[in-house]
């Protein structure tokens, strides 16, 4: 089995709501996210997947959320923008528009400061049966 992995970075902004706290103020972080791939196969030139095209990809989806308030996005109006949405955000985002190869998507990290991050992964029962599917957001 393989595994390649990105990071990237993008700003936005973001309250959340029903939070009791300062985070129920509009603030905003410098995130950084990491999005990993596994396979079993590598092409005729020995890559899972070229990193210039999954970098292609990510760049895609954060052009979504650059320099953005997350909450006046669709997805955020029914999902609280919290770094578990946003890893699940961008996880599925991606996950649509990755080239359909033996690869898979399997996750997402998503840090909001050096000290804490999330991640969102697909349980296994979930990822056996997504061979070929795409998830809608």
């Amino acid at each position: 089995m393989y595994e390649i992995m990105i990071e990237e970075e993008f700003s936005g902004a973001h309250r959340l709501r029903g939070y009791r706290g300062k985070c129920e103020n509009l603030h905003g972080h410098n995130w950084k996210v990491a999005v990993f791939l596994r396979g079993e196969k590598l092409d005729r030139a020995g890559l899972l997947l070229d990193f210039h095209t999954l970098r292609e990809r990510l760049d895609r989806v954060l052009q979504t959320l650059d320099h953005k308030n997350l909450n006046t996005l669709p997805f955020f109006r029914k999902h609280n923008p919290s770094s578990e949405n946003l890893a699940r955000y961008i996880f599925l985002s991606l996950e649509r528009i990755l080239p359909e190869k033996v690869v898979r998507l399997d996750r997402v990290t998503i840090w909001e400061n050096q000290r804490q991050c999330a991640t969102y992964y697909r349980k296994e029962e979930e990822n056996a049966g997504v061979s070929g599917t795409r998830a809608a957001l």
